[in-house]
């Protein structure tokens, strides 16, 4: 465990120290204001949307996806990419450090990076408490949603980065990747009838569906079951596929 905080530190360090990271940070929050604002500008016109604020905000905005699937392979293209093409991942692998504890490590690193970029965010519960009275269930059911996507990206975008020296190819495959997995059960699921319980199988893996019971407070377990078990399975492979290429 101590080896893989200590990974996990060394990867926080660079995203806070390095110019991507800044890069990241700063257009990040620049965006998310401007669509907190414009969501805040609709609400307050007559014939205002159904819903609250944080429930648009957190996940159920087409803009909050876009910037999701940009953001999250900016994190994850250099995890591992980056140390092949230096030759710093042989140094690493050579310590005594091994396969899962690497993966895991560099895992948490930008996990605790991606959660920081959403930590200011909670500026606009406090904003939006001191003008009105709000549920914070919601909002914090929709902040677990956040994590958890996240989380699956992030997992997504760490074997893309393992497969390939390059940052760019990285960041091209694991969006692309992303993209499917939000759009094929969102275009879909509703054309799907008669074909067995392939309609059920894209309901259950819809981010979008996932987003709105979230953003309303609705936990459901399964959901916790699938992007535990997505993740978990993605970084899975990606321990076995570092260990593939040590044994080359």
């Amino acid at each position: 465990m101590s080896r893989i905080w200590q990974i996990c530190q060394r990867e926080i360090r660079a995203y806070f120290l390095s110019p991507i990271g800044h890069v990241v940070i700063t257009a990040f929050l620049v965006l998310n204001g401007v669509i907190f604002y414009l969501i805040v500008n609709a609400f307050s016109r007559p014939g205002a949307p159904n819903g609250s604020v944080m429930q648009i905000f957190l996940a159920r905005n087409v803009f909050f996806w876009i910037f999701l699937l940009l953001f999250t392979p900016a994190i994850t293209m250099r995890l591992f990419a980056e140390e092949r093409r230096s030759g710093t991942l042989e140094v690493l692998m050579t310590a005594p450090v091994t396969d899962a504890e690497a993966v895991l490590g560099k895992f948490l690193g930008a996990l605790v990076f991606y959660v920081s970029l959403w930590v200011p965010t909670l500026l606009y519960v406090l904003i939006l408490r001191r003008f009105s009275k709000i549920d914070m269930g919601p909002i914090a059911s929709g902040y677990v949603y956040l994590v958890l996507v996240g989380a699956m990206f992030l997992s997504l975008g760490l074997l893309a980065s393992i497969l390939t020296r390059s940052q760019i190819i990285a960041a091209i495959v694991s969006f692309a990747v992303m993209l499917v997995l939000f759009l094929v059960p969102v275009f879909f699921e509703g054309m799907v009838t008669g074909v067995g319980h392939l309609r059920e199988v894209l309901a259950a893996v819809n981010l979008w569906n996932h987003a709105g019971d979230f953003s309303k407070g609705i936990v459901d377990s399964r959901q916790l079951v699938y992007y535990g078990t997505v993740t978990t399975l993605l970084l899975f492979l990606s321990v076995r596929a570092l260990s593939a290429m040590k044994g080359r």
